[in-house]
């Protein structure tokens, strides 16, 4: 009896599964991006939202929704329906940041999100010229402890990751560095390049290309581990800054009513995606490293970083907007 009890209710799991699955292909999935398009992250949403929709055939669309800090993004998604048809690229620097960052925000970053999966990091990666005087990291420490204030980090906007990531190396040596925030690559690049500022910050995936191309010198990356795609940059602990390593990450949300069952049908289907070597070799080669695992795996990690930089917030006295 105990047997056939236990084939029923496997059969009844199989049955919710199959169900969830088919529901999914009945009507378009409207994938989220909160950047514009042609963007890091704009780039890896399309590519994943393909991966997926090649794999299971389900009409997924990337509706780009750029604006307040990816605010408009999250609160989007937080009043779609809850039944896996809408989701989110979040990443580290709206679902983390912006609860330490904006005095009100429409939604609540735990409990109106349920996480689907992880999708990929990229490092944080400091560059500089390639005529610049600053060779490693140690080169930039001492300099900037010989002339306090005077060595300049350009960041890309004030309390995003970059500039906390800066704040962290900063507490780290036991340096001045003068934060110069900017809207992009594309509004810093010239000052970096004419000696205005020394170094500068962002992801490895927004970064690749220039460094590639010559136009930069990269330093350092923020990261467990080398970047897949520039195996010859040492890492932040490699540098003798063991405790920075908190890397830029990207996953999946859906709203936060979004039932399990359903939620676990995305899952199987964004790691069987990630599973294929095309979609990786993709990835890795546009400055991406693939992340997998479980809901319960992006959740710990949002809570973890949430709780990790709102530190660093507070210490650097980062206003709210």
């Amino acid at each position: 009896m105990t047997s056939l009890k236990t084939l029923l209710a496997a059969t009844l799991l199989a049955s919710c599964a199959v169900a969830s699955a088919a529901d999914m292909g009945t009507a378009p999935i409207t994938l989220i991006s909160p950047f514009p398009p042609g963007g890091g992250t704009d780039t890896l949403t399309r590519m994943i939202g393909s991966a997926i929709a090649q794999d299971t055939g389900w009409n997924i669309v990337v509706e780009n929704k750029p604006g307040a800090g990816g605010n408009l993004a999250l609160d989007a998604t937080a009043r779609a329906k809850p039944d896996g048809h809408t989701l989110v690229m979040a990443q580290t620097d709206n679902i983390v940041l912006n609860p330490w960052l904006y005095n009100k925000l429409s939604y609540d970053t735990f409990k109106d999100f349920k996480p689907v999966g992880l999708v990929a990091s990229s490092p944080s990666v400091f560059v500089v010229v390639p005529e610049s005087p600053y060779k490693t990291l140690d080169d930039v420490v001492k300099a900037a402890k010989a002339r306090p204030g005077q060595v300049s980090l350009g960041i890309p906007g004030i309390g995003g990751s970059g500039d906390l990531i800066g704040h962290l190396w900063r507490k780290a040596a036991g340096m001045e560095l003068m934060h110069v925030p900017y809207r992009g690559w594309s509004q810093a690049f010239p000052d970096l390049a004419s000696g205005r500022i020394d170094l500068y910050t962002g992801s490895v995936a927004s970064l690749l290309p220039q460094i590639r191309g010559g136009k930069v010198r990269a330093l350092a990356v923020v990261a467990d581990e080398r970047s897949p795609a520039l195996p010859d940059v040492p890492t932040f602990a490699e540098s003798g800054f063991k405790t920075i390593n908190q890397t830029i990450w990207w996953g999946l949300m859906a709203p936060g009513k979004t039932p399990d069952d359903v939620i676990a049908t995305l899952n199987q289907a964004l790691n069987a995606s990630q599973a294929k070597p095309d979609v990786v070799k993709k990835l890795e080669e546009s400055g991406y490293s693939v992340m997998t695992g479980t809901p319960a795996d992006l959740g710990k990690r949002h809570r973890a970083d949430h709780d990790i930089f709102g530190k660093v917030v507070q210490e650097a006295g980062i206003p709210k907007q």
